[in-house]
């Protein structure tokens, strides 16, 4: 309602102080304030001080407009000229700048008139809805990719009556939502080779598990597709199923071949490592079984099972590394770029490969012994170099000489294919074998190409690695003489050093601390894992689920951080983001950057904003630990 000040006891109309404008609204926890008619300052109440990040005698006679978005001018201007018309309210939303960025405000506006009834001032009562309209944008969003999805999307309820189609359902199908609702078509059904085989999927569904398969149907024009189908069951709010989703994903050509690709590269390379691996495994789980059989027969002895527990635990690293390599060539394992020993690399890979290599080939070691990290995919570097020596021990049938060399490339020796004219590392694979033709050597990159005879091979070994180079930002060349052998030489960026956490001391246990420290990740198991390790050192810890929940404890500014272990990568809002609103909020706070990658325009943004501080994935507790002490040394 419009509101009337009279602070005169005759009546008169008076001038009133600018806290009077505000009246009831002084104390509230809402934030509010008063514009005069020009669109300046009046005053402003606390809760408008806190949350724009600016005392309140500061503001006053200060622009209003200057904390509205540009593209929000106009709506506002809008607002003020509706407000001094009768009814004399409005409610209007507008992104304002505070500390934390732009943020939607919800305003309910009134004007305020003298005891003459003139308009004096405009009281302007606000609350954040940045939240609500993410949600709503996120909902838009979420609906549009829904619709215009190019896998055929259904929606039943928990029967399996269709409510719900998307545009590529209609188009795979040629069925709308009203002609299946018509004709009463389960679209569930459809594909199964029989009744057994869908009341089993339906059993299987009922109990709230997700089914997974591929199904042939026919098209509408009568050709055969195959799909990969997906049905997973939509729960309400009570835990109940309400609701099945339908996946349909053509899968048609993939089928066809199939029958081309089964002996991939990457099981031959996986036929290759079987034999070392084997081998590794067996000496590892020879280690495991022996200490675990001494601490059964040594229970009441802590020396023995502490050692053997420790014995323990370094079988069992090695043995997670035997299983990466296998998770390398059996495509399961995340794609991971970090800093990385390509010497360390090469030598453990050799070690696996001389047990299945034939005994007439050697390998020679001519390493760099200074060679600077490389940042790759530890994986895909395995692959690489598996490839190439398998390449040259088919080139030496008759046996010889495998010899890998590693060297560092600067200024004129970089090759001209290198990104960049980047120092880099070399590796060189020479072999003794029978070397390659021109018209061969052009053509050895092309997938599918190959000399071998049948069945020896796929042709896409160097295909792959040619792929694996580039997507490193790298380059590869080759060499070769008929009859004396080929060298193949593959170049790769060195690791950023603002992602390798300075050396550290490694004590029994890294030191404790009573400062407070804010952990910002999106990984819900690391949050609890960090809680529950950095309160036990005495910190006193509390976390932010993603890049917004961080920007909305910071806002509130309740408490002080003495460390803010950002994560780089997360949702709603990047850590570079959160850095920015740290440097507002947060000043004197120290900052630990923690990622696997950081681009070098994302670590120019963090160096002009004065970040030094960066700790690479993955890490130690112990790393971590000392890091933090690092800081806030």
């Amino acid at each position: 309602m419009p509101v009337v000040i009279c602070d005169s006891p005759t009546g008169a109309s008076a001038n009133p102080p600018p806290e009077a404008l505000l009246g009831a609204w002084t104390g509230s926890a809402a934030f509010a304030y008063c514009r005069d008619l020009s669109g300046h300052f009046m005053a402003a109440n606390e809760a408008f001080a806190r949350k724009f990040g600016r005392p309140a005698d500061q503001l006053r006679g200060k622009a209003v407009p200057g904390l509205v978005h540009l593209d929000d001018i106009k709506s506002f201007a809008r607002a003020d000229e509706s407000v001094q018309r009768p009814p004399h309210t409005i409610a209007h939303e507008q992104r304002w700048l505070t500390p934390q960025g732009w943020r939607w405000i919800d305003w309910e506006e009134s004007a305020i008139f003298d005891v003459e009834g003139r308009i004096i001032a405009v009281r302007a009562v606000g609350h954040d809805i940045t939240r609500r309209r993410l949600a709503e944008e996120q909902f838009h969003k979420l609906s549009s990719a829904v619709e215009q999805c190019p896998i055929a999307i259904a929606i039943t309820d928990a029967d399996g009556n269709v409510q719900y189609v998307n545009g590529k359902f209609t188009a795979t199908s040629g069925l709308t939502l009203e002609t299946i609702l018509d004709r009463e078509i389960d679209v569930l059904r459809e594909g199964h080779s029989g009744e057994e085989a869908y009341q089993e999927f339906r059993a299987q569904v009922r109990t709230g598990r997700e089914w997974r398969g591929e199904l042939s149907r026919q098209a509408p024009d009568g050709r055969p597709v195959w799909e990969s189908v997906q049905v997973c069951c939509l729960r309400n709010a009570h835990g109940e199923i309400s609701n099945l989703l339908l996946l349909r994903e053509d899968i048609t050509e993939r089928k066809l071949l199939e029958g081309q690709l089964r002996q991939v590269q990457k099981m031959e390379g996986i036929g290759t490592l079987a034999g070392g691996i084997a081998h590794d495994f067996n000496n590892i789980l020879a280690v495991i079984n022996g200490y675990a059989e001494l601490c059964v027969l040594n229970s009441t002895d802590p020396a023995v099972i502490q050692k053997s527990v420790r014995e323990i635990k370094r079988a069992a690293e090695r043995a997670t590394g035997l299983v990466r390599q296998i998770l390398t060539f059996s495509r399961k394992a995340e794609v991971r770029v970090s800093p990385l020993n390509l010497n360390q690399h090469i030598q453990d890979l050799v070690k696996l490969l001389a047990e299945t290599f034939p005994r007439n080939i050697t390998f020679n070691f001519n390493l760099d012994e200074n060679l600077p990290p490389l940042l790759a995919d530890q994986n895909q570097l395995q692959q690489i170099v598996l490839n190439l020596c398998v390449n040259a021990r088919d080139a030496m049938a008759g046996g010889g000489t495998i010899t890998l060399t590693t060297q560092r490339l600067e200024g004129d020796a970089i090759p001209a294919g290198m990104p960049g004219r980047r120092p880099c590392a070399c590796l060189k694979v020479c072999d003794t074998g029978t070397g390659m033709p021109a018209h061969v050597r052009e053509r050895i990159f092309e997938p599918f190409f190959t000399t071998k005879g049948v069945n020896k091979g796929t042709g896409l070994g160097l295909a792959v690695v040619y792929g694996i180079v580039a997507s490193h930002e790298g380059c590869i060349e080759v060499d070769s003489t008929v009859g004396q052998g080929s060298t193949f030489r593959v170049c790769l960026p060195f690791a950023d050093s603002a992602v390798l956490a300075p050396a550290v001391t490694r004590p029994t246990e890294f030191p404790g601390g009573t400062e407070s420290i804010l952990v910002v990740d999106d990984e819900a198991p690391l949050r609890q894992l960090l809680e529950t390790t950095l309160t036990r050192k005495g910190y006193t810890v509390a976390t932010a689920r993603d890049g917004l929940d961080a920007i909305d404890v910071l806002g509130r500014m309740e408490k002080r951080f003495d460390v803010v272990l950002l994560d780089l990568n997360m949702p709603g809002a990047t850590g570079l983001e959160v850095m920015k609103v740290l440097k507002i909020t947060h000043p004197n706070a120290r900052v630990l950057i923690i990622t696997g990658h950081l681009a070098p325009d994302v670590r120019a943004e963090f160096e002009q904003l004065g970040q030094k501080n960066f700790l690479r994935k993955p890490y130690t507790l112990d790393e971590l630990g000392r890091q933090i002490r690092a800081v806030l040394a």
